[in-house]
């Protein structure tokens, strides 16, 4: 995304649109799921699969005293330990489609 914007915005939008989107999104990612609209915002935010990724690869290395930590931290968020490859291949799909997006600014602005 940060291609896509450095290519449209001046240099200063740029990296204020660069920081504060993520921060945006990684605060739409961490809201509750409590009506439709929030759950399909929620899962076209790329920071709510890199944060479960994220607790599924932590989550698999604890064991004893931090097995019961992790099953609550996974159920209070929603989380399945075998959505791993799934997160993957969303963030992965994610920076194909932002690519694109910015392939798209840089062959319509004419920016060198």
């Amino acid at each position: 995304m940060a291609y896509a914007i450095a290519i449209y915005f001046e240099p200063a939008p740029a990296q204020l649109w660069s920081v504060l989107l993520p921060v945006v999104m990684t605060l739409i990612a961490n809201q509750k799921k409590d009506t439709v609209f929030m759950k399909i915002l929620i899962k076209l935010c790329y920071p709510n699969w890199a944060l479960e990724a994220f607790i599924i690869a932590n989550a698999e290395r604890y064991t004893g005293v931090w097995l019961i930590t992790r099953c609550s931290s996974l159920m209070n968020n929603g989380y399945n330990v075998d959505d791993w490859p799934i997160c993957l291949v969303a963030l992965f799909f994610y920076g194909i489609i932002a690519r694109i997006v910015a392939f798209f600014c840089l062959v319509i602005t004419q920016k060198k």
